[in-house]
């Protein structure tokens, strides 16, 4: 074993993979594909109607909370006083350019609520449904018969 990577007798640190190969990923990239992969159904059965729709994620909610959580907006997705998810409506931005509607996923508040990778793509598939769901104006079990509330 080289000393210089055991040097106080804890074994070896750094990552067990090299970070140059496709298989090594960080925790935001694995949840940047998981929203992919739980948006990728509800984009399939609405194609035209999401053409004009992006999908981001943003580490934490960065917008005004008001500390009265019964008064959140029908565009955001709370979990009690806190958001998971919201739309923003397209629009023209401070440049006077115009700019694309588009959902915002919160990384590490739906993070902190879910114990593994199935409760993460679960909650994901929940808050993407009611987020499109007020996108396009239906209710969510338009999108998937199945539907249950977070």
């Amino acid at each position: 074993m080289n000393d210089r990577r055991d040097r106080h007798g804890r074994g070896v640190r750094g990552p067990l993979m090299p970070t140059k190969i496709p298989r090594y990923r960080r925790r935001p990239e694995l949840f940047d594909a998981a929203v992919l992969e739980a948006y990728a159904p509800i984009q399939q059965q609405f194609t035209v109607e999401l053409e004009s729709l992006d999908i981001a994620v943003d580490t934490i909610p960065r917008m005004r909370l008001n500390m009265d959580w019964d008064s959140f907006p029908p565009e955001v997705v709370v979990d009690g006083p806190v958001p998971l998810g919201r739309i923003i409506q397209a629009g023209i931005d401070i440049h006077g350019y115009p700019t694309r509607a588009r959902i915002v996923i919160f990384r590490m508040p739906i993070e902190q609520r879910v114990q593994g990778a199935k409760e993460r793509q679960e909650l994901l598939t929940i808050v993407l449904t009611q987020l499109v769901a007020q996108y396009l104006g239906i209710t969510p079990e338009d999108i998937d018969p199945h539907f249950r509330s977070y």
